[in-house]
């Protein structure tokens, strides 16, 4: 397994993945910071941003957390995503996501997700998601 930094992370969401928009700003040890351009688009009625664009943000991120670490395996896969909604996020500011890996097994990886509006220091949710990584990765 050969970890992947910002860049080649970047480069592989972009060629496996190109319908996220969502972009990496940082990977670390089980650690990544991504981030999600906020537009009309992203919003639900009322002015917030939508739950399944703080979710597709906890995912991506969790994801680059995993990939920077063992690399290219594209077949890991989402296995449960448990989020808690905690304030409406900013409709005018991006939403970014950072992931730590709380546990790395053999089979499975357990992040927690800190989610936030661009420049406001309180969390807009907080999820837990869990990956299963395929056998002989």
């Amino acid at each position: 397994m050969t970890a992947l930094d910002r860049d080649e992370l970047q480069r592989f969401l972009d060629t496996e993945f190109p319908q996220t928009t969502v972009r990496v700003e940082s990977v670390g040890n089980d650690f990544a910071r991504v981030r999600q351009e906020i537009g009309e688009a992203h919003l639900r009625p009322g002015g917030t941003v939508s739950g399944p664009v703080m979710m597709s943000v906890a995912d991506t991120a969790t994801y680059a957390a995993l990939l920077a670490q063992i690399g290219r395996v594209p077949l890991a896969v989402t296995t449960n995503l448990n989020i808690h909604f905690l304030r409406k996020p900013a409709p005018d500011c991006a939403i970014v996501a950072e992931a730590n890996l709380i546990k790395r097994g053999k089979r499975l990886v357990v992040a927690e997700v800190r989610i936030y509006s661009e420049g406001h220091p309180a969390l807009v949710a907080h999820a837990s998601v869990t990956y299963s990584i395929p056998p002989g990765s």
